[in-house]
């Protein structure tokens, strides 16, 4: 099977991928570092002597020869479609030496590198895109697993630099198109952890001040100024000596740009007085500015990105001061109901349960309770997808404590985290349906909008899970109805992907009629702002599609997204040795991916595969599978048991307890 071209990564930890994204199996790492020394080159060269050299504090005897077998098992990975005995036309041989010949965009660093150059001639909001797409492939530091490598210090170095120009370039950008207020929070943090870049100080500044802020521009720079004198005893140069006499003079040259948005600049000027108001209580100010973030996530996906952003910043902010108790309350106080599984980032998530962990370490033992439910819940819920007993305790105490307090919206919050935590087994749908009901019944008594509109949605997606249509139609228009009275538009994304399902399912509409909805709606989801939720949704849904009717599956050129793996089984079976592959992350897509497992080893006639697949569907019999996502499936988890009995009747051929 033709592979494709191998791609390399060294944004980051030095890694491969061929044509699909699988991770291309690099051994240890001493092939590593034959494959990041040959990158480093650029195309040129390396004598076998100098990777001996770099490789080696002391060279062992018999080093050349361990470099041979390191290139000869990369060869292999790096060239998996080349014939026997045919010649390298990637990892060549020249000379007495070695060079990767390499196409400029085979590599990330150098496809960063002309990203950034080419960005330099377009138009800002071009530049925008190309940048923010750039920066996106860093992964880490630049050959993260060779830090104190003296080979790659000089390309480590350059590209650190190069990525600092990406960031203020980016910056430049936003306040070229009118968006001061958007390149505020990144400008913060690249002048804490650079503070001698004058241009970053002079980027912030600029956009504090056109966002309405001038008070914290100036102090923006006399920070600056502060930093270069006390610590390298120099004066800030002209260009930020020539912006602080601007602003007090208010010069209009820099006003910049008009953003046409109304409501946006309102926004701004709102933000504006409260700082102004606030100015001086930054403890105050954290606190308040976590409900101000509260409520700008449940708008619209500008305000959801903006408050995902910014929420990180604050806790941040709040751990720098010292206060655990003030870093509890700002974690806790993000509110944000959750109706989706899976994380829309999960880095930013495990920064935020690791400060909440933190932060309840330090508590003291007689804290408030009610700050302490809100950093377990808070775990609960940033834990999605995980099968980590932990989170799940931490959630029950989350719930006894509010139930204690008799704290109604505590009570909410502390339910969202039991739901979170509601997917460590298959076949959940009934438990997940009474914590449904039980959110409405109580938003319901308390006024608490957001948790009803979560309850009516748990108890649509527990409705689809055994096919009550019906009863799921109800919850739709509920929450439907809440979101048109309450303005929270982002609801309409699940109510939409429920029509496209229940049309798919309970309607039997046409295959075109149903692969129209369901792309409606997938389309309706590229704006929302989650991509925890939208990655791969679309494919996967087709895939349920054409699986239940029998059609063609879909090619492995399709964005699979987080679900690949399970996918990959069917679309080429035999590639991935079933015993190999992890069982399905603990959410709402857990059932159709175990069947997709299930179908595979069925097909593969691996006993021990099926067994496990029957094992884990077992306690979902009575659902569709994916059902209870409320927006596709692959069928009734009955009918795959069924076929799972049947493959292991006795008598039956199967295969070992590996396949590959």
């Amino acid at each position: 099977m033709h592979r494709g071209p191998v791609t390399f990564g060294v944004l980051g930890p030095v890694v491969a991928e061929d044509a699909q994204g699988r991770p291309v199996a690099l051994k240890g790492p001493m092939h590593r570092a034959v494959l990041a020394r040959l990158l480093v080159a650029r195309r040129r060269v390396v004598p076998v002597s100098d990777l001996v050299q770099d490789l080696w504090v002391a060279p062992p005897d018999g080093a050349v020869s361990a470099v041979r077998t390191f290139v000869a098992a990369l060869r292999r990975a790096v060239e998996p479609d080349r014939p026997p005995r045919a010649p390298a036309t990637l990892l060549v041989t020249q000379g007495l030496g070695y060079a990767l010949r390499c196409e400029p965009d085979q590599v990330d660093a150098w496809r960063f590198e002309e990203a950034v150059t080419n960005a330099g001639a377009m138009d800002a909001a071009a530049a925008l895109a190309r940048l923010d797409e750039a920066l996106a492939w860093w992964r880490g530091p630049a050959y993260a697993d060779f830090p104190d490598a003296a080979w790659a210090r000089a390309d480590r170095s350059r590209l650190a630099e190069l990525r600092l120009q990406a960031v203020e370039g980016r910056a430049q950008a936003r306040l070229d198109l009118g968006r001061a207020a958007e390149a505020v929070p990144d400008l913060d943090e690249h002048v804490i952890a650079h503070p001698w870049r004058e241009l970053g100080w002079r980027l912030l500044a600029l956009a504090l001040y056109r966002s309405g802020r001038q008070g914290d521009a100036l102090a923006v720079l006399r920070r600056a100024r502060e930093l270069l004198a006390g610590h390298l005893g120099v004066d800030p140069g002209p260009a930020l000596r020539a912006l602080e006499t601007d602003i007090l003079r208010q010069e209009p040259g820099l006003a910049g740009p008009a953003r046409p948005d109304p409501a946006g600049e309102a926004l701004t000027r709102a933000v504006s007085a409260y700082d102004r108001v606030l100015a001086g209580g930054a403890r105050v100010r954290l606190e308040s500015a976590v409900g101000l973030l509260r409520n700008l996530a449940v708008t619209g996906a500008g305000g959801l990105e903006a408050a995902r952003e910014q929420r990180a910043a604050t806790i941040s902010a709040a751990e720098e001061l010292g206060d655990p108790a003030l870093t509890a309350r700002v974690i806790g106080a993000y509110d944000v109901p959750a109706s989706w599984p899976r994380s829309d980032d999960p880095g930013q998530a495990a920064g935020i349960v690791a400060a909440a962990e933190r932060a309840l370490v330090v508590l003291p033992p007689d804290g408030p309770d009610p700050v302490r439910a809100r950093l377990l819940a808070t775990i609960a819920i940033e834990s999605r997808g995980t099968r980590d007993p932990r989170p799940r305790e931490y959630a029950r105490q989350a719930e006894a404590i509010a139930r204690e307090l008799d704290d109604p919206a505590l009570l909410a919050f502390a339910l969202n985290g039991v739901f979170m935590q509601s997917c460590h087994r298959t076949g959940g749908s009934a438990r997940r349906d009474r914590i449904g009901a039980e959110l409405v019944s109580l938003a319901r008594r308390h006024g608490l909008a957001s948790a009803e509109v979560l309850g009516h949605l748990i108890r649509l997606q527990s409705s689809c899970a055994t096919a009550a249509f019906d009863r799921a139609d109800r919850h739709a228009e509920a929450a439907d109805d809440l979101a048109g009275r309450h303005e929270r538009p982002l609801v309409g994304v699940f109510t939409q992907w429920y029509r496209a399902l229940r049309a798919d399912v309970a309607e039997q509409a046409s295959v075109e009629r149903a692969e129209s909805l369901y792309r409606s709606a997938a389309a309706r989801l590229d704006q929302a702002g989650m991509p925890g939720m939208r990655d791969g949704l679309l494919p996967l849904a087709l895939l349920g599609l054409r699986l239940r009717r029998g059609l063609p599956l879909a090619s492995a050129d399709d964005r699979w997204g987080p679900y690949g793996p399970w996918v990959r089984l069917l679309l080429e079976p035999g590639r991935t040795a079933l015993a190999d592959v992890p069982d399905p992350p603990a959410d709402l897509l857990a059932e159709a991916l175990w069947c997709l497992f299930a179908r595979a080893a069925t097909a593969a006639a691996d006993r021990a595969a099926m067994e496990r697949a029957r094992r884990a569907l077992a306690p979902a019999a009575a659902e569709w599978a994916g059902a209870s996502s409320g927006a596709l499936t692959v069928g009734r988890v009955a009918d795959q048991l069924a076929a799972l009995d049947a493959a292991l009747r006795p008598g039956r051929p199967v295969r070992g307890r590996r396949s590959r």
